[in-house]
């Protein structure tokens, strides 16, 4: 989530929903005809390689650029500007102010190491200048959702391995030309989606691969987030919600799905050996909530009053079903008031973890548990066949037992860096860090693109899904079938 704008404040009144449409790329020419859908996956070019497992020459020292420092990208900024081995050479926003803070920000952090930082502003194409001129290793984008892909793709063909906000892109064929650009110039793209590296979710991927939960059945994934007073951006024009409420008011399905479904789906190995993503189904409630807060928060006479909610929906809730027969279901809803979630829930046949409270259930007995699994259940030695008790959950200091035995390495190694640098919690400074880790050591990055544009590919075949009272869409193969081949994330120390 981000504020940078693809225009300029003066444009912005008049470009509305036409334009916006227009650089959907693929939702403007009607759900019913967007390519990609359902067909056979296209052959790969000529001199591409697949990108699961890959890894890219060390790079000593990372020449960082970013494009976009509006609400997400100062933090990004930070860590890159902080994380050894790397010199900052680019900044680049429309608007010139947030330009300069960015390099304030940066010159901060090591005023030596990144004293050639130089800074481009005023057009919304200024960030291909800055990819010529500055020649970066890696580059950060963190713009509106319809600008991932554009700006991935020429990061990428520039040379620069592609960080990219959520969602990694907003249509099928724009998620083609990012693999095929990525396997062609053999340059990560990596979708930053930071909640795979909190902490809670760490651990109970630990616990996945350790099978504490048994044979991985079933996973629930949410992003319930009240933000309607985003609105107000949009009626000044400038910040997230000046282009994320016209999202919310053109389009029907799960627009935001990866970061309660990243890590439940690398949980399951999901685009990885195991599984991978098959089809799903998807409706959406009534839209009521945008419309209300308008009319009562911003005034009948406002320019959010005069836009037209109909067209979406409040809560979208999606059914997936794996290759192996495996459930997910993900929801989304950013207008509904009621309290922050991502519900992310892994279920298998020897219990369930749980979060938004955390909790966790399981069914063991002395005979079967580990040590450690028999202390954290509080299980009985003199009665071996008793079952712990998997009809309530453990919750509060209960629940913190279990970091004793299960914390995740990684985050082990690196709470220290989580809790100077934060960023939600600490969960974004351990995702920057460790990808900058990655490309220094010269290791496969934790989330590889396929993953990424799966996960993003919820919101196009959700809405399609929508749009067709609920038919079933299948997922195109991103990986062309490679996937069987792609080793499940290993637990990285």
């Amino acid at each position: 989530m981000n504020d940078q704008q693809p225009h300029t404040p003066g444009e912005h009144a008049t470009r509305s929903r036409r334009g916006f449409l227009k650089a959907l790329g693929g939702v403007g020419a009607g759900l019913a005809a967007i390519p990609g859908l359902s067909q056979a996956a296209p052959s790969r070019p000529t001199g591409a390689r697949y990108m699961g497992g890959f890894v890219a020459p060390k790079l000593d020292k990372v020449k960082v650029a970013i494009i976009g420092v509006g609400a997400r990208g100062p933090t990004h900024l930070a860590h890159a500007a902080a994380a050894e081995g790397t010199e900052f050479v680019g900044i680049c926003d429309l608007y010139e102010d947030a330009v300069q803070r960015a390099k304030e920000r940066v010159l901060k952090e090591d005023p030596e190491r990144h004293k050639n930082v130089k800074t481009y502003s005023g057009d919304k194409h200024a960030y291909r200048k800055m990819l010529a001129e500055t020649k970066p290793d890696a580059v950060w984008i963190a713009t509106p959702w319809e600008w991932h892909a554009p700006m991935t793709i020429d990061a990428m063909k520039a040379g620069a391995h592609a960080f990219v906000e959520v969602p990694l892109a907003v249509g099928i064929e724009e998620m083609w030309r990012i693999i095929d650009t990525s396997e062609k110039t053999g340059r990560h793209c990596m979708m930053l989606e930071n909640v795979n590296y909190g902490r809670e979710e760490l651990m109970f991927l630990n616990m996945c691969r350790q099978e504490v939960f048994g044979e991985i059945l079933h996973g629930e994934a949410a992003y319930i987030h009240e933000l309607r007073g985003q609105m107000r951006q949009y009626e000044n024009g400038r910040g997230t919600g000046s282009w994320r409420t016209l999202h919310w008011a053109n389009e029907n399905g799960n627009l935001y799905p990866t970061h309660g479904l990243g890590p439940v789906a690398q949980y399951m190995n999901l685009a990885r050996k195991d599984d991978n993503f098959r089809r799903l189904v998807s409706f959406s409630s009534p839209a009521r909530n945008h419309e209300l807060y308008a009319r009562e928060v911003l005034g009948p006479d406002s320019k959010s009053a005069k836009l037209d909610f109909s067209k979406g929906g409040d809560i979208n809730t999606t059914l997936i079903k794996t290759t192996a027969g495996r459930t997910l279901m993900v929801q989304w809803d950013e207008s509904s008031p009621r309290p922050y979630s991502r519900h992310n829930l892994i279920q298998g046949t020897r219990g369930t973890g749980a979060g938004f409270p955390n909790r966790i259930a399981l069914d063991y007995t002395w005979t079967n548990a580990t040590p450690a699994l028999r202390k954290v259940l509080d299980l009985p030695e003199d009665k071996p066949n008793q079952h712990s008790n998997y009809h309530a959950w453990i919750e509060g200091g209960g629940f913190d037992a279990f970091y004793e035995h299960f914390d995740h390495p990684l985050f082990k190694r690196m709470q220290d860096i989580a809790k100077k640098h934060g960023g939600h919690g600490g969960m974004d400074a351990i995702m920057n860090f460790r990808a900058i880790e990655c490309l220094r050591k010269g290791e496969p990055l934790d989330q590889n693109v396929y993953e990424g544009v799966f996960w993003s590919a919820v919101t196009p075949l959700s809405r399609k899904s929508v749009a067709e009272d609920g038919m079933p869409q299948d997922f195109p193969d991103f990986t062309r079938g490679e996937w069987k081949n792609t080793a499940p994330l290993a637990i990285i120390t």
